[in-house]
């Protein structure tokens, strides 16, 4: 006759790591080329000017800048719309207290001329940053 009381094996009290996914630099904060913005699955956030996307879909900074959300409808493959959210990094001399008006801008009408300026320079520098890692 057995002396202890069968106990019932353990299978299920084992967890995972957490991934620590999300945003990590918001709107207003400065980032530096190479660092990470959003780490995310899939893509919940698309890159803008002066950003990258990873193969992880983790979205980093290629330029040094102040982070901005923008919202805007982009159309899907089966033709329906779909409200999208970009991530962009504006150049340096965009100050923190612009950001919110910037951001309002691009929501209401596009993009203001001075800012769209800033915009073609962010994006020369990007491609001629791209052109220097492809040789």
């Amino acid at each position: 006759m057995a002396h202890k009381k069968a106990g019932g094996s353990a299978k299920n009290l084992r967890d995972s790591q957490s991934q620590r996914l999300g945003v990590k630099l918001y709107g207003g904060e400065t980032a530096r080329p190479g660092n990470v913005i959003i780490r995310q699955r899939g893509t919940r956030y698309f890159p803008g000017t002066g950003v990258m996307m990873g193969k992880d879909y983790t979205i980093f900074s290629v330029t040094t800048g102040v982070v901005t959300f923008q919202t805007k409808k982009r159309k899907r493959f089966d033709g329906s719309m779909r409200v999208a959210k970009h991530v962009h990094v504006l150049p340096g001399e965009v100050k923190a207290k612009k950001v919110k008006t910037v951001t309002k801008t691009f929501r209401a009408a596009g993009i203001k001329k001075n800012v769209a300026a800033k915009h073609d320079a962010a994006k020369k520098r990007v491609s001629a940053a791209k052109k220097r890692a492809a040789k």
